[in-house]
């Protein structure tokens, strides 16, 4: 098959095993963590650190899944593939369709979480007409940024991980003097009937590392290192995470009423300078994770249309490049729309929403791809079998009944038109 027939194979690999541990944590770490303290705080108290701890482990056990799968398969496309293989096309499309509008309604809501954040230095950025400048001079650097190559990306992925994590590990550092164990060990657990709600809106800062293994077919050897780069980048996410709003919570008494929570609480440790560089550090980890996500889900419609489930315009190849940059260039202004048009909660839980399905899809794949694909060896397997990923499919299960009304009737419009652009691009394709 020549590379005009098959135009995976112009696509550069790149991607070592370090690189897909720092996409994971660009993924992964963004506006949550900046945007989420306080209203877990507002819903859980001083019980909410260990809330992030649920949460995260909750997580953890999707990883695993997706790790499995990860190990098995070497091309573009992540979520895409396993199901399309597992259940068919069509299936295949609609994983990939939904978890595409999920990475933009995220984009969306990160963007806007950004600018927000930058508004301390200068507060008109708050505001029209300077708020809509912003985002589009953002998305707009940012997409032109990814199209002109992978090695690129990568390279300012590096440099957006230390910048975010550099000053997230200082709050952490300086912050746990004040925390009081004892009131830690003695928080009272929330009420059940909504703590449910609060998971599933913490799960937002989780969310993402699904957008890593789409990537698979740009790395070196993505069966071997993509299953270690996401279990132990998710590791360390979930503690970092827990030690953040540990910190916050101690530090800061009035967090659940903050609008820039971990700036207000750099500022109680540090003063303006402290909040400033605070501040900075949010801009950096939020840039990072806008990054990771043009890093990969572009590469979704590209496997799609790859696949022939949507138009082939999409599988174009930079010839300079090696990037699909029509992919690309679509992204970045659905995002823009995106991010022009909506708000951060609502957006970050429709993004939820949509990921825990497709997890669903996912974690059922597994049983047929452990019996379709070709083992080699080293590949990943998840301790106990299907023990985990059962539990991981019933936790999403209970996630998503948690979810309202409106947010499924998006999902159901979503689906609907998913459909119809599946039937279309089929039709032409025959």
């Amino acid at each position: 098959m020549n590379a005009t027939s098959n135009p995976e194979s112009t696509l550069e690999r790149a991607i070592g095993k370090f690189a897909f541990g720092a996409i994971n944590i660009n993924s992964v770490i963004g506006a949550g963590i900046f945007g989420l303290p306080a209203i877990v705080a507002a819903r859980a108290g001083n019980f909410s650190p260990w809330a992030f701890l649920i949460g995260g482990l909750m997580v953890f056990t999707i990883v695993l899944a997706f790790a499995r799968a990860s190990s098995m398969f070497r091309s573009t496309g992540g979520a895409i593939e396993y199901t399309s293989h597992a259940f068919g096309p069509f299936i295949g499309f609609q994983t990939g369709w939904l978890s595409y509008l999920a990475r933009v309604a995220a984009m969306g809501a990160n963007t806007n979480l950004l600018v927000t954040y930058a508004s301390w230095f200068w507060a008109p950025l708050d505001g029209d007409p300077y708020r809509a400048i912003a985002l589009t001079v953002l998305i707009s650097s940012l997409t032109w940024l990814n199209v002109s190559g992978v090695k690129n990306s990568v390279g300012i992925t590096y440099v957006f991980t230390l910048l975010k994590l550099l000053p997230l590990s200082l709050l952490i550092l300086f912050g746990l003097g004040k925390v009081e164990f004892s009131s830690l060990v003695g928080a009272d657990f929330p009420q059940f009937d909504t703590f449910g709600e609060t998971i599933l809106v913490l799960l937002y800062a989780y969310v993402g590392f699904e957008g890593t293994v789409i990537n698979a077919g740009e790395g070196k050897n993505p069966r071997k290192d993509l299953p270690g780069a996401l279990i132990s980048s998710i590791i360390i996410i979930g503690v970092l995470y827990f030690l953040i709003q540990l910190v916050s919570v101690f530090t800061l008494p009035g967090l659940a009423t903050s609008e820039a929570a971990l700036a207000d609480v750099a500022q109680v440790l540090f003063g303006n300078i402290g909040a400033a560089v605070l501040i900075l550090g949010a801009v950096f980890s939020i840039g990072g994770n806008l990054s990771a996500s043009l890093l990969s889900a572009p590469r979704m419609t590209f496997a799609l249309a790859r696949d022939g489930s949507m138009p082939k315009w999409f599988t174009a190849v930079h010839p300079e490049f090696h990037t699909p940059h029509h992919s690309i260039w679509f992204y970045g202004v659905l995002c823009l729309a995106m991010a022009l048009s909506g708000t951060f909660i609502w957006l970050a839980i429709m993004s939820t929403l949509v990921r825990l399905l497709t997890y669903m899809i996912c974690i059922a794949a597994l049983p047929k791809l452990g019996k379709t694909m070709e083992p080699h060896a080293g590949q990943f397997s998840i301790p106990g079998g299907m023990i985990i990923p059962t539990l991981a499919f019933g936790l999403c299960i209970w996630l998503t009944s948690k979810a309202s009304i409106d947010a499924w009737l998006a999902l159901l419009s979503f689906f609907i038109a998913g459909t119809a652009l599946y039937i279309y691009s089929t039709r032409i394709k025959k």
